[in-house]
């Protein structure tokens, strides 16, 4: 009897291996893969695989370019935006393996001039804080210094800038992600090694992993022939744009990489720092990635089903959690016309890399690759996402679409253009400026300038804008609160579209009439 039931263990062990680790033909993936783009409309896309050591897949779909119409191949560059976080986490732990910092180290004994909402947090402000969301600042604090592109806050800017922001919840106890504060990493990687950060990662990163086609800044890119345009949606057409240009450096998710490349950084990961044909070069230590892959912060965001995710966190870098028993590290990026993702999976030798140059979530290919190796039902992803998106579409439009309807309607019999008109200032974010444009009420920030637009009545004191800027979809309402006189004396903002991107922290402004 119990040979019996061992053997049927034994045989059930050996069925479930092979549908567990089943790895998806080359011609499933181009099938995925062209479904989706073409459900989800999405220009190009490029698609690594590494499984057991090795590249099982680099290949490139649809087009870098809807302009040029060149197809995208392994070679092909894309932004990773936030995935590029981990390289800056990578960056910190060779300085660490090399004894120049520790994680526990103190920020302002490496930059002096930052700064924090009060004295407390700056005095224990340590490195670690820099790099897992967990400072109190509110979601995506700040970001305005870097979104909209073409911008001149520096460095200097962002330093200052932490004293003038409000907490949204007690230093070291609830996750709020943040752009801002891998900045200053990338600074304090500047200050420690005399190297700027794309210095530090192009020459200590990039080149010994032989990622020749990858490069720490646009700026660093020679050949831009094989070079993805982001795309956006313009009256329901895709339109390329112009890549992002990043405020003070990269570290946040300057990063440009390709299918190719980027396997070797996903093998460098599940190596656990080693590197070279018998992994015999090492990059960073294997201690220094259970740091980088230790939980500092809760972050319980993904659903329970189809999963059953029992934790849910984040490293230095990386979003950590379980899948069916698995360790998943893994992160997403997203900027005007760009979403990226690479999920790895240590303990079955899997990593996952999707990159394309559209903002549609490349989620449902990445997760029913994943899917297909960890032996879970197939979960009809780019369907449920494509039945979703559109669903959401439907109603941030309808929401949108009224807005602009109460404006066409509206008359403004509550404010003349003598109450509002003046110069008004945040402190961190600078001069705002509302004035008469060729007989139109026209509201522009001094310092982005991109944001500047005819200011519409909407209702009571508030009007609507509608951006020049419209790579991201960041129209917002403008309400002006009156002094005694009647005159305005102070402005707030907040997106029109429940959908805005959250790093339009319209909520973390304070502006102030000045003149």
């Amino acid at each position: 009897m119990q040979r019996t039931i061992a053997v049927i263990l034994l045989a059930f062990t050996i069925f479930y291996s092979n549908l567990a680790f089943a790895q998806l033909t080359s011609d499933e993936i181009d099938q995925l893969v062209e479904d989706a783009r073409s459900k989800l409309n999405i220009p190009g896309v490029a698609v690594g695989i590494v499984k057991d050591g090795k590249i099982v897949h680099a290949k490139g779909y649809g087009f870098s370019s809807l302009d040029t119409k060149k197809e995208v191949d392994q070679h092909t560059q894309f932004a990773l935006a936030s995935v590029s976080k981990a390289f800056t986490t990578t960056a910190l732990a060779i300085l660490v393996d090399q004894g120049k910092i520790s994680w526990k180290d103190r920020v302002i004994d490496y930059i002096p001039e930052f700064t924090m909402y009060n004295d407390y947090v700056r005095e224990n402000f340590i490195i670690e804080d820099l790099l897992t969301h967990r400072s109190g600042l509110g979601l995506g604090a700040g970001d305005l210094m870097f979104i909209p592109d073409e911008n001149d806050f520096t460095i200097n800017d962002i330093l200052s800038s932490f004293q003038y922001f409000k907490p949204v919840s007690a230093f070291r106890t609830q996750y709020d992600y943040d752009n801002l504060l891998y900045i200053v990493a990338g600074e304090l990687i500047k200050r420690v090694s005399g190297q700027s950060w794309e210095d530090f990662v192009q020459t200590n990163i990039l080149i010994p992993l032989g990622m020749d086609n990858s490069f720490s800044s646009i700026a660093n890119i020679q050949d831009k022939s094989n070079l993805a345009a982001p795309h956006i949606k313009k009256a329901s057409t895709l339109h390329p744009i112009e890549n992002f240009k990043r405020t003070g450096n990269g570290a946040a998710g300057g990063i440009f990489s390709n299918a190719d490349d980027f396997c070797q950084w996903m093998l460098l990961q599940l190596n656990k720092g080693r590197f070279g044909s018998n992994l015999e070069k090492q990059l960073f230590t294997e201690k220094r990635q259970r740091e980088m892959w230790k939980p500092y912060i809760s972050n319980i965001t993904q659903p329970n089903e189809p999963y059953f995710v029992n934790f849910d966190g984040y490293g230095l870098g990386w979003v950590l959690n379980d899948i069916n028993g698995h360790f998943i590290a893994h992160h997403s990026g997203g900027l005007p016309g760009i979403s990226t993702q690479t999920i790895l999976v240590p303990d079955v030798n899997l990593g996952i890399v999707v990159l394309s140059n559209s903002a549609i979530s490349v989620e449902p290919i990445s997760f029913t690759i994943l899917d297909n190796y960890l032996g879970i039902p197939d979960n009809n992803w780019v369907n449920k996402i494509h039945e979703g998106q559109n669903k959401k579409s439907d109603e941030t439009e309808k929401i949108v679409q009224e807005v602009w309807e109460t404006v066409a309607a509206a008359k403004n019999e509550n404010l003349s253009p003598e109450q509002i008109i003046g110069l008004y200032e945040d402190k961190w974010f600078g001069k705002i400026q509302v004035f008469n444009n060729k007989g139109k009420l026209w509201i522009k920030s001094h310092r982005s300038p991109k944001l500047n637009g005819h200011l519409q009545y909407y209702k009571e004191n508030t009007f609507a804008v509608k951006w020049e800027y419209q790579d991201l979809n960041a129209d917002a309402l403008i309400t002006f609160s009156l002094d005694k006189t009647g005159k305005a004396k102070s402005i707030k903002m907040e997106g029109i579209s429940p959908d805005i991107d959250f790093s339009f922290d319209f909520q973390d402004l304070d502006i102030q009439r000045i003149e």
